[in-house]
């Protein structure tokens, strides 16, 4: 299931190096490192500046890339995936706010001036390398995340969780991550999983299938805590 390795791999990842087509440089590939969220269809999503390199790129051509890999020392080694695809400014400049401040609280201090807007990228082809000899495109079909309604549900499930839950939340840390806390704190939820913020630390947690509802995560997450009481 090459496609929804993929998917769980770019979930897992905060940060990943996004290429544009220079404007200066006439038509030269040009990197920069970025922070990235993805929305509920699993397309990423950067904030960035009017005035940064990128930006002024994109403006001329919207053509770009977002590698991503899992961490280790032996970088050929690594899981990562490639987002080839369009990157465009979005039209709704708040329905993702709430989230990416979740990931990325330092962010808060961007929205203040106003030249940061959030842009999405539109997945056009995948590149996915989960390590040697195991080298897929991937159809976007297939990448994307199945038709959910979390994206309306997201916040009321991370506030009853961090509110009422948080037993729960320090549980799935010790079990299946092996890291004891008593600050836990759910930041995001998705078809595919939840992220955990325990202090500095990021910890991602994936569902054995898909959620696509509220009801449906209920169930996931009573079944996880059954799992770390047994």
């Amino acid at each position: 299931m090459s496609n929804i390795d993929a998917r769980r791999l770019l979930r897992r990842q905060q940060h990943g190096v996004l290429s544009t087509l220079s404007k200066k440089l006439d038509g030269y590939p040009f990197g920069s490192v970025t922070p990235f969220v993805l929305d509920h269809q699993a397309r990423p999503v950067i904030l960035i500046s009017t005035l940064a390199e990128h930006t002024k790129n994109i403006a001329a051509d919207p053509r770009v890339s977002l590698l991503a890999h899992d961490s280790s020392t032996d970088i050929q080694a690594n899981a990562r995936v490639t987002v080839v695809g369009h990157c465009a400014r979005m039209e709704d400049q708040t329905a993702l706010r709430a989230r990416y401040l979740r990931y990325f609280p330092g962010a808060a201090d961007y929205f203040a001036t106003h030249d940061f807007f959030f842009y999405r990228i539109e997945p056009a082809h995948i590149r996915y390398i989960g390590g040697f000899g195991a080298i897929h495109w991937i159809e976007v079909s297939s990448f994307a995340a199945p038709e959910n309604q979390l994206a309306a549900q997201e916040d009321a499930i991370i506030a009853h969780m961090n509110t009422d839950h948080q037993h729960n939340l320090a549980a799935y840390c010790r079990h299946f991550h092996g890291v004891d806390t008593n600050s836990a704190q759910m930041v995001g939820i998705d078809t595919d999983g939840f992220d955990i913020r325990v202090d500095t630390q990021q910890l991602r947690f994936d569902f054995n299938q898909p959620v696509l509802d509220a009801q449906s995560a209920r169930s996931a997450l009573v079944a996880m805590a059954e799992a770390c009481r047994a």
